[in-house]
């Protein structure tokens, strides 16, 4: 059975991470919706073409454009045996179209890492990021990115009174997944609130649990 997951969760809450970390465990590719508008409009596709446009107009990209990029990725052979999807869907609207681009394939898996409010304000506002690759670190690290070595510096949206408003938004446009899926016997939540490895730990136990219960979407 292809393993297709999705990682839900509020920013700060280390989805990210631990997505690509269970992928690269599995051998199936981490999907980020970042990642792939970047890349088609690299690639110059019909959708990244849009994408730019709508970008250099400043606006957000729309559901259409995101979700027909979304099925090309998913439509390449590396995703046929699985994938873990970070950053999409973001709302219900593009879950409902996930849900007809993978009508019969095997069942979504979602968990949802859930964290305190207080918790992740205290995280992002401490967080720091790479100026040169983007890679997350925290100030308990050196100044100098342990991936490719680069500065490390706060981004500008990581304080406090600016952390609170994105979880705002967030609870008002990505929250309502949870609802979407949490009647799903393939949705699962976890405590995202522990060290990172004990949270991989309850990522990999409530996927096993999943396939041990031998449930459909």
């Amino acid at each position: 059975m292809a393993l297709n997951l999705i990682v839900l969760g509020p920013p700060g809450a280390g989805k990210g991470t631990q997505a690509e970390r269970f992928a690269r465990s599995r051998g199936i590719p981490k999907i980020s919706t970042g990642d792939i508008l970047r890349e088609a409009v690299a690639n110059d596709t019909e959708l990244g073409r849009r994408a730019r446009a709508i970008m250099d107009r400043g606006e957000l990209v729309s559901d259409d454009v995101m979700v027909g990029i979304v099925r090309e990725r998913l439509d390449r052979d590396d995703a046929s045996g699985g994938f873990v999807l970070d950053g999409f869907p973001r709302t219900v609207a593009q879950a409902e179209a996930l849900d007809a681009i993978v009508d019969g394939r095997d069942p979504l898996i979602v968990v949802d890492i859930a964290v305190p409010e207080d918790e992740l304000v205290r995280r992002l506002a401490s967080r720091l990021v790479c100026e040169s690759c983007g890679a997350t670190a925290t100030p308990a690290t050196a100044a100098i990115c342990g991936t490719c070595g680069g500065r490390l510096i706060q981004r500008t949206d990581d304080n406090e009174a600016v952390v609170r408003e994105r979880l705002k938004v967030y609870h008002r446009q990505s929250e309502p997944l949870v609802g979407y899926y949490r009647t799903r016997p393939t949705f699962r939540a976890i405590d995202g609130a522990q060290p990172p490895d004990r949270v991989a730990r309850d990522l990999a136990a409530a996927i096993e649990g999943v396939g041990r219960a031998g449930v459909r979407a």
